[in-house]
Protein backbone atom coordinates (compact mmCIF):
# COMPACT_ATOMS: atom_id res chain seq x y z
CA UNK A 1 0.00 0.00 0.00
CA UNK A 2 2.75 2.47 1.15
CA UNK A 3 4.34 1.34 -2.30
CA UNK A 4 1.95 2.29 -4.31
CA UNK A 5 1.26 5.48 -2.61
CA UNK A 6 4.79 6.61 -3.33
CA UNK A 7 4.59 5.63 -6.86
CA UNK A 8 1.17 7.31 -7.49
CA UNK A 9 3.04 10.85 -5.42
CA UNK A 10 5.84 10.36 -7.53
CA UNK A 11 3.86 10.07 -11.25
CA UNK A 12 1.53 12.81 -9.86
CA UNK A 13 4.21 15.40 -9.13
CA UNK A 14 6.97 14.87 -11.79
CA UNK A 15 6.24 17.80 -13.69
CA UNK A 16 6.45 20.39 -10.70
CA UNK A 17 9.18 18.21 -8.52
CA UNK A 18 12.34 19.83 -8.19
CA UNK A 19 13.45 18.73 -4.85
CA UNK A 20 16.43 17.05 -3.27
CA UNK A 21 13.90 15.15 -0.81
CA UNK A 22 12.24 12.25 -2.38
CA UNK A 23 8.62 11.19 -2.48
CA UNK A 24 9.27 8.07 -0.21
CA UNK A 25 10.55 10.53 2.47
CA UNK A 26 7.34 12.97 2.37
CA UNK A 27 5.13 9.81 2.23
CA UNK A 28 6.99 8.52 5.60
CA UNK A 29 6.69 12.42 7.23
CA UNK A 30 2.57 12.08 6.11
CA UNK A 31 2.78 9.11 7.78
CA UNK A 32 4.35 10.72 10.98
CA UNK A 33 1.62 13.15 10.76
CA UNK A 34 -1.00 10.41 10.73
CA UNK A 35 0.33 9.12 13.77
CA UNK A 36 0.66 12.23 15.62
CA UNK A 37 -3.13 13.00 14.97
CA UNK A 38 -4.50 9.58 15.83
CA UNK A 39 -2.83 9.40 18.92
CA UNK A 40 -3.21 13.08 20.33
CA UNK A 41 -6.86 12.95 19.05
CA UNK A 42 -7.20 9.68 21.17
CA UNK A 43 -5.94 10.89 24.24
CA UNK A 44 -7.14 14.21 23.87
CA UNK A 45 -11.21 12.86 23.68
CA UNK A 46 -10.83 10.77 26.31
CA UNK A 47 -9.59 13.67 28.23
CA UNK A 48 -11.77 16.01 26.36
CA UNK A 49 -15.04 13.42 26.99
CA UNK A 50 -14.37 13.75 30.65
CA UNK A 51 -14.16 17.34 31.18
CA UNK A 52 -17.42 17.99 28.93
CA UNK A 53 -18.82 15.24 31.21
CA UNK A 54 -18.13 16.78 34.18
CA UNK A 55 -18.47 20.28 33.28
CA UNK A 56 -22.40 19.44 32.43
CA UNK A 57 -23.06 17.79 35.38
CA UNK A 58 -21.48 19.70 37.88
CA UNK A 59 -22.56 23.23 36.61
CA UNK A 60 -24.92 24.84 38.98
CA UNK A 61 -28.37 23.84 36.73
CA UNK A 62 -26.62 20.67 36.13
CA UNK A 63 -28.11 16.78 36.77
CA UNK A 64 -25.34 17.24 39.85
CA UNK A 65 -24.18 20.15 40.87
CA UNK A 66 -21.05 20.54 42.59
CA UNK A 67 -19.82 24.44 43.17
CA UNK A 68 -16.06 23.67 44.11
CA UNK A 69 -15.46 20.82 41.37
CA UNK A 70 -16.96 22.91 38.51
CA UNK A 71 -15.22 25.85 39.33
CA UNK A 72 -12.04 24.42 40.04
CA UNK A 73 -12.05 22.79 36.65
CA UNK A 74 -13.96 25.21 34.56
CA UNK A 75 -10.84 27.31 34.88
CA UNK A 76 -8.23 24.98 34.24
CA UNK A 77 -9.66 24.39 31.17
CA UNK A 78 -10.10 28.19 29.85
CA UNK A 79 -6.14 28.70 31.03
CA UNK A 80 -5.23 25.54 28.76
CA UNK A 81 -7.24 26.63 25.85
CA UNK A 82 -5.82 30.98 25.95
CA UNK A 83 -2.25 29.59 25.36
CA UNK A 84 -1.02 29.36 21.96
CA UNK A 85 -0.28 26.12 20.78
CA UNK A 86 3.81 27.08 19.96
CA UNK A 87 3.75 28.48 23.90
CA UNK A 88 2.30 25.41 25.10
CA UNK A 89 4.65 23.04 23.33
CA UNK A 90 7.78 24.77 24.78
CA UNK A 91 6.47 25.29 28.22
CA UNK A 92 5.71 21.06 28.69
CA UNK A 93 9.27 20.48 27.83
CA UNK A 94 10.13 19.62 31.18
CA UNK A 95 6.98 16.46 31.09
CA UNK A 96 7.40 15.35 27.98
CA UNK A 97 11.11 15.01 29.01
CA UNK A 98 9.72 13.38 31.78
CA UNK A 99 6.83 10.92 30.08
CA UNK A 100 8.80 10.14 26.72
CA UNK A 101 12.48 10.65 27.40
CA UNK A 102 12.56 12.77 24.79
CA UNK A 103 11.66 16.50 23.80
CA UNK A 104 11.75 16.00 19.70
CA UNK A 105 10.24 13.39 18.01
CA UNK A 106 6.51 12.24 16.84
CA UNK A 107 5.89 10.86 20.65
CA UNK A 108 7.19 13.81 22.31
CA UNK A 109 4.79 16.06 20.13
CA UNK A 110 1.96 13.60 21.04
CA UNK A 111 2.30 14.88 24.78
CA UNK A 112 1.57 18.76 24.13
CA UNK A 113 -0.65 18.14 21.44
CA UNK A 114 -2.95 15.77 23.75
CA UNK A 115 -2.97 18.64 26.48
CA UNK A 116 -3.78 21.62 23.82
CA UNK A 117 -6.68 19.59 22.29
CA UNK A 118 -7.75 17.84 25.42
CA UNK A 119 -8.95 21.33 27.01
CA UNK A 120 -10.59 22.29 23.35
CA UNK A 121 -12.77 19.34 22.96
CA UNK A 122 -13.90 18.97 26.55
CA UNK A 123 -15.32 22.86 26.18
CA UNK A 124 -16.74 21.51 22.57
CA UNK A 125 -17.62 18.59 23.74
CA UNK A 126 -20.16 20.46 27.09
CA UNK A 127 -21.01 23.39 24.30
CA UNK A 128 -22.88 20.16 22.11
CA UNK A 129 -24.50 18.71 24.96
CA UNK A 130 -25.66 21.78 26.59
CA UNK A 131 -27.84 22.01 23.65
CA UNK A 132 -29.67 19.33 24.40
CA UNK A 133 -33.68 20.08 25.24
CA UNK A 134 -33.99 20.87 29.11
CA UNK A 135 -37.90 19.04 28.19
CA UNK A 136 -35.67 15.67 27.88
CA UNK A 137 -33.81 15.75 30.78
CA UNK A 138 -36.48 16.46 32.71
CA UNK A 139 -38.89 13.89 31.24
CA UNK A 140 -35.74 11.29 31.74
CA UNK A 141 -35.78 12.38 35.82
CA UNK A 142 -39.36 12.19 35.72
CA UNK A 143 -38.98 8.51 34.85
CA UNK A 144 -36.55 7.63 37.72
CA UNK A 145 -33.53 7.58 35.66
CA UNK A 146 -30.07 7.66 37.25
CA UNK A 147 -27.93 10.19 36.02
CA UNK A 148 -25.44 8.12 34.22
CA UNK A 149 -28.53 6.98 32.33
CA UNK A 150 -29.53 10.35 31.77
CA UNK A 151 -26.41 11.14 30.34
CA UNK A 152 -25.44 8.03 27.96
CA UNK A 153 -28.85 7.06 26.96
CA UNK A 154 -30.72 10.66 27.04
CA UNK A 155 -28.44 13.87 26.01
CA UNK A 156 -25.28 12.09 24.37
CA UNK A 157 -28.09 10.30 21.90
CA UNK A 158 -29.46 13.31 21.34
CA UNK A 159 -26.34 15.51 20.52
CA UNK A 160 -24.66 12.99 18.08
CA UNK A 161 -24.62 15.19 15.52
CA UNK A 162 -23.41 18.20 17.24
CA UNK A 163 -20.45 15.91 18.68
CA UNK A 164 -19.32 14.36 15.29
CA UNK A 165 -19.21 18.20 13.64
CA UNK A 166 -17.38 19.65 16.79
CA UNK A 167 -14.94 16.37 16.65
CA UNK A 168 -14.34 17.14 13.03
CA UNK A 169 -13.86 21.09 13.73
CA UNK A 170 -11.22 19.56 16.67
CA UNK A 171 -9.37 17.45 14.26
CA UNK A 172 -8.73 20.21 11.54
CA UNK A 173 -7.40 22.33 14.48
CA UNK A 174 -5.39 19.34 15.71
CA UNK A 175 -3.53 19.01 12.00
CA UNK A 176 -2.58 22.42 12.09
CA UNK A 177 -1.12 22.03 15.25
CA UNK A 178 0.70 18.73 14.19
CA UNK A 179 2.00 21.41 11.50
CA UNK A 180 3.40 24.06 13.64
CA UNK A 181 4.97 21.24 16.23
CA UNK A 182 7.30 20.79 12.69
CA UNK A 183 9.32 23.77 14.12
CA UNK A 184 10.12 22.31 17.06
CA UNK A 185 11.66 18.98 15.69
CA UNK A 186 8.46 17.23 15.77
CA UNK A 187 8.48 15.70 12.56
CA UNK A 188 5.94 15.40 9.93
CA UNK A 189 4.85 17.39 6.87
CA UNK A 190 4.90 20.68 9.19
CA UNK A 191 8.66 19.66 9.68
CA UNK A 192 9.33 19.26 6.27
CA UNK A 193 8.01 22.53 5.28
CA UNK A 194 10.32 24.27 7.54
CA UNK A 195 12.96 22.04 6.81
CA UNK A 196 13.10 22.02 3.49
CA UNK A 197 10.58 24.43 2.35
CA UNK A 198 11.45 27.70 4.25
CA UNK A 199 14.96 27.00 4.93
CA UNK A 200 15.91 25.61 1.44
CA UNK A 201 13.98 28.03 -0.38
CA UNK A 202 12.34 24.42 -2.10
CA UNK A 203 9.33 25.82 -3.07
CA UNK A 204 8.18 22.03 -4.49
CA UNK A 205 7.82 20.87 -1.12
CA UNK A 206 5.85 23.95 -0.14
CA UNK A 207 3.32 23.28 -2.87
CA UNK A 208 2.63 19.58 -1.71
CA UNK A 209 2.74 20.28 1.67
CA UNK A 210 -0.25 23.01 1.15
CA UNK A 211 -1.82 20.89 -1.43
CA UNK A 212 -2.40 17.63 0.80
CA UNK A 213 -3.30 19.85 3.76
CA UNK A 214 -6.04 21.42 1.88
CA UNK A 215 -7.15 18.00 0.54
CA UNK A 216 -6.83 16.76 4.03
CA UNK A 217 -8.93 19.05 5.53
CA UNK A 218 -11.39 19.34 2.81
CA UNK A 219 -11.93 15.38 3.06
CA UNK A 220 -12.18 15.16 6.75
CA UNK A 221 -15.06 17.83 6.96
CA UNK A 222 -17.05 16.21 3.90
CA UNK A 223 -16.83 13.19 5.99
CA UNK A 224 -17.60 14.91 9.44
CA UNK A 225 -21.09 16.55 7.55
CA UNK A 226 -21.81 13.43 6.01
CA UNK A 227 -21.19 11.58 9.24
CA UNK A 228 -23.44 13.85 11.17
CA UNK A 229 -26.36 13.27 9.27
CA UNK A 230 -26.35 9.71 9.56
CA UNK A 231 -29.39 8.15 11.54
Amino acid sequence: MRDMIVQWLTELTQPFWNSSLSIDQFVTALQETFHMVFFSLLFGGIWGFIQGIVLLVTRPAGILPNRFIYHLLNPIVNALRSLPFIILLIAVIPLTKFLVGSSIGTWAAIVPLTIYIGPYMGRLIETSLLEVNEGIIESAQAMGASPFQIIFKFILPESRSSLILNLTTATISLIGATAMAGAVGAGGIGDLAISYGYQRFDTSVVILTVIILLLLVQFIQMLGNWLSKLR
